[in-house]
């Protein structure tokens, strides 16, 4: 086909899914740049800063240090120890502090480090590409620290991985996933790491990416119990009782999140039904009540790890856009999506 034709159709299709986004997410702008890939972003509670994973360039590490950013400038500061691995880091809800975890006390962090890079250059030179697989690194503990990184306290030091956090929204609790009895289940702590108590009961499942409602009576999180590895949406009441699945789908379903109204959720899903095809991540709103959704994202590359800001009128999430670049972090305006019911009194 001529060359000049390719681009007009490729700039034909690009166009279409941009309109087709453009209903919901309107001024979608990149935030973040410098690092080699970027990505699972929060908002602080006055919106005027995030925090997130990413890779740095040329610092002899391959894998995420935690980082603030202040979205007005741009500057940006890394507040994790910068070995090992780090993930799901959180601001509490009056921002005087942030959590995340991280192996850095493992005493073989930098030998794990060495041997990623050997392993990406194995890749390189076979011209392989691996598919995304979460290691549940073992030597992973949650640790507290003011928002400039100073004052780490650690407060998980049980057995096997202790990670993906988060905050009540009065502050008082943490809700994560834990393996310190064999399996990856929820528990619940003080902030200050104690009074530990399991919260899901699905041994041999993986339960994990735990949030709060906004009225903190619920637990929204992902779960493979009914598939190994196929993961689906669950909520779950604070004490436990009304587990709830909310999809159920042939694929898989993961990173959800709180809408502000405590109704509406944020979450991304991709078709695995065909093993010849591969899958596509997007994002979608759904109502908890009557499992109604709405697609937001229709970008070829993938689109995941959505959330808020608290204020409900910027949605933030990780995403390769083209399907061709690192994934990096992108904000934009969000218009929610009118539910059925809705429309029809509306109409």
């Amino acid at each position: 086909m001529i060359p000049w034709l390719i681009c007009l159709m490729l700039a034909g299709q690009q166009e279409d899914w941009q309109k087709q986004e453009a209903v919901h997410l309107q001024n979608i702008r990149q935030v973040t740049r410098d690092f080699v890939r970027a990505g699972e972003g929060y908002f602080s509670p006055d919106q005027k800063q995030i925090i997130f994973q990413a890779e740095e360039r040329d610092t002899g590490n391959p894998f995420y240090q935690i980082f603030v950013m202040d979205l007005d400038t741009g500057k940006y500061r890394r507040v994790s120890p910068g070995v090992g691995r780090t993930t799901c880091s959180y601001f509490s809800p009056d921002g005087k502090k942030i959590i995340f975890a991280s192996s850095h006390l493992d005493h073989d962090a930098k030998k794990h480090q060495a041997e990623e890079y050997q392993r990406r250059d194995e890749d390189k030179k076979a011209g392989r590409r691996r598919n995304y697989q979460w290691d549940f690194d073992p030597y992973m503990d949650i640790f507290e620290a003011n928002p400039d990184g100073s004052g780490l306290k650690r407060l998980t030091d049980a057995m096997g991985y202790d990670a993906e956090g988060s905050y009540s929204p009065d502050g008082k609790h943490i809700v994560f996933c834990s393996k310190r009895d064999g399996s990856l289940e929820l528990y619940v702590m003080d902030t200050d790491g104690k009074n530990v108590r399991k919260l899901t009961h699905a041994p041999g499942c993986y339960n994990g990416g735990p949030f709060f409602s906004p009225d903190g009576k619920r637990v929204i999180f992902r779960s493979d119990r009914k598939k190994k590895d196929f993961l689906q949406i669950y909520m779950i009441n604070v004490d436990g009782t009304g587990e709830l699945p909310l999809t159920d789908t042939e694929g898989v379903n993961w990173g959800p999140y709180w809408y502000k109204d405590g109704r509406h959720i944020v979450y991304a899903a991709a078709d695995h039904s065909n093993p010849t095809v591969r899958p596509n991540y997007d994002l979608w709103w759904m109502n908890v009540d009557t499992l109604e959704k709405t697609r937001l994202t229709f970008a070829p590359g993938a689109d995941v790890l959505p959330v808020f800001s608290p204020d409900g009128k910027k949605l933030m999430w990780t995403s390769t856009r083209d399907g061709r670049q690192p994934a990096q972090l992108y904000i934009a305006d969000f218009v929610p999506p009118t539910d059925k019911h809705q429309r029809k009194a509306n109409d």
